[in-house]
């Protein structure tokens, strides 16, 4: 799936190999500052490594073109945006971006209750505590329906309890329709629990 091969990056990165596998889940964990962050934005070429190359699917990420990559490989930062408008209006927003009309209401109501947002869609999004700002935002990438997620500390808005309950659904989901999941995360539990794979990624000194 992503091979990484002797990338360097403003003395945060130095890589010198590196395999991430398809349709499996892999966490990336390590002390703040350490370049977790970094490395994911990287593998959909939001930021480009000073030297070295990423590879995707055995091509360069730099030969595709950039919206597209990004409709195929969907990153959620750690603070997502939320747009003004309602609550479908901010999920839909993936679904324009991925070039796809057709979007089923009910899946969408699904979602809202597996991921405890008790709101009608009509209701102003802005109106959200941070917490269900953030699980709003996983589910526009959910109904994106890209073959790779990316997700910088997807939980970090979140008790442990709900912590628990969305990584849960968000894993079981990946590997139920084949899919691939990188998840920067601070919690060794979750990654532990849930990861088929983790990187460990030290702070250079």
């Amino acid at each position: 799936m992503f091979e990484i091969k002797n990338i360097k990056f403003k003395g945060i990165l130095d890589i010198e190999h590196l395999i991430i596998p398809e349709e499996k889940i892999t966490s990336i964990v390590g002390e703040s500052g350490s370049g977790k962050t970094t490395l994911l934005k990287m593998l959909n070429n939001i930021i480009s490594p000073e030297e070295g190359e990423i590879l995707y699917k055995e091509k360069n990420i730099n030969d595709f073109d950039a919206i597209e990559l990004r409709r195929k490989i969907t990153m959620l930062p750690q603070n997502p945006v939320i747009y003004k408008g309602n609550i479908l209006d901010n999920i839909l927003v993936g679904k324009k971006f991925a070039k796809s009309t057709d979007y089923d209401i009910e899946e969408i109501k699904k979602l809202m209750m597996e991921f405890s947002i008790g709101k009608d869609l009509n209701s102003p999004a802005d109106n959200l505590s941070g917490g269900e700002k953030q699980r709003l935002c996983i589910i526009r990438v959910l109904i994106m329906n890209p073959d790779v997620i990316l997700l910088d500390e997807p939980s970090s808005a979140l008790d442990e309890k709900t912590e628990d309950k969305v990584i849960s659904y968000i894993c079981n989901y990946v590997k139920q329709n084949n899919k691939t999941l990188v998840m920067v995360t601070h919690s060794s539990e979750i990654a532990k629990k849930y990861s088929d794979h983790i990187i460990e990624i030290n702070k250079r000194s």
